[in-house]
């Protein structure tokens, strides 16, 4: 079920001498987010079982010792995902990778959605744009705003020293949402599935770091082995 995965991070973090962030952040009540197949974000763990053919994302975040906030998530292949499926959770990971690849110093935060934008639509899919990266450091969320779309009116240019989440939901369908009477639960207008990977990373004098990346994995790289279970 997701509750179970909700424990596994809570007990993770608590272990790592960490706060699982969204715990009680707006009254939000899990460790985790766990958002479903339909669900673009904030999906409430739940007593539901993950079934084959799902797509899951697990939206973590921690807060250390140190006094800040690191912010991550990825979408996984639960069993036997349809090719639309697993095509979607690939462009996903893929609009992420053009937006860093575009990170560095001197570049505009609105120019990032162009990149996105072009990802998404080369294979048929949409961009959310209720939901945006944000920066993070001691505060969970905080300036600037990171939209993923085109043409979106972000303000301010990056600088060496700047840390941030890049974050892109990706949709099948129509880019539009909906929100469930919990006020948490983000769905898709339409139904159809939808698709996330982000990373909170910090701009250099040369480009950007991961800091949520992987062990010995300085640049994203698509690995269908870890994304699908």
């Amino acid at each position: 079920t997701t509750d179970e995965i909700d424990r596994v991070v809570h007990e993770a973090a608590l272990e790592r001498d960490c706060y699982p962030s969204p715990l009680n952040y707006y009254n939000f009540p899990k460790s985790v987010c766990t958002s479903v197949n339909e669900v673009i974000c904030h999906g409430i763990p739940d007593f539901r079982e993950v079934q084959d053919g799902d797509i899951v994302n697990i939206d973590v975040t921690t807060y250390n010792k140190g006094g800040y906030h690191g912010d991550l998530n990825e979408t996984f292949c639960v069993g036997n995902v349809d090719e639309e499926g697993r095509k979607l959770v690939k462009t996903s990971f893929e609009c992420l990778g053009a937006a860093l690849d575009k990170v560095k110093p001197g570049t505009l935060y609105r120019d990032l959605g162009n990149a996105i934008h072009k990802v998404s639509s080369a294979n048929n899919c949409s961009v959310v744009r209720t939901y945006c990266g944000h920066g993070i450091g001691s505060l969970f969320h905080t300036a600037p705003n990171v939209p993923h779309y085109p043409k979106n009116k972000a303000k301010g240019t990056m600088k060496a020293g700047h840390v941030f989440t890049i974050e892109p939901m990706i949709n099948l369908g129509t880019p539009g949402d909906k929100t469930w009477g919990d006020n948490w639960t983000a769905v898709t207008s339409d139904g159809k599935r939808s698709s996330q990977f982000e990373h909170t990373l910090l701009v250099t004098e040369t480009g950007y770091e991961l800091l949520t990346g992987r062990t010995d994995e300085p640049v994203m790289k698509w690995n269908e082995d870890l994304n699908y279970r």
